[in-house]
């Protein structure tokens, strides 16, 4: 039922006419979670890395050791 009820909601979402858009826009903002629309409504983080960042973003890309499923990463540390 539920997903019915959310193809029906795309649907009327997409004829919404273009003028009408902002008013959709806050109805719908009004019902989400506040963490999710918190998450959707941050600003874009536009500050640049800095040296030491690149450096360790390079070195995890380099790392050729195979990824591990967090719930072993957590049972090897107890």
């Amino acid at each position: 039922m539920a997903d019915i009820d959310r193809h029906e909601l795309h649907t009327l979402v997409d004829h919404i006419p273009a003028n009408d858009v902002p008013a959709a826009r806050k109805v719908l903002r009004a019902l989400v979670d506040p963490v999710e629309l918190a998450i959707l409504t941050a600003p874009l983080d536009d500050e640049p890395e800095t040296e030491e960042e690149e450096a360790t973003v390079a070195s995890s890309l380099a790392d050729a050791s195979p990824d591990i499923p967090f719930d072993q990463l957590r049972r090897k540390r107890a």
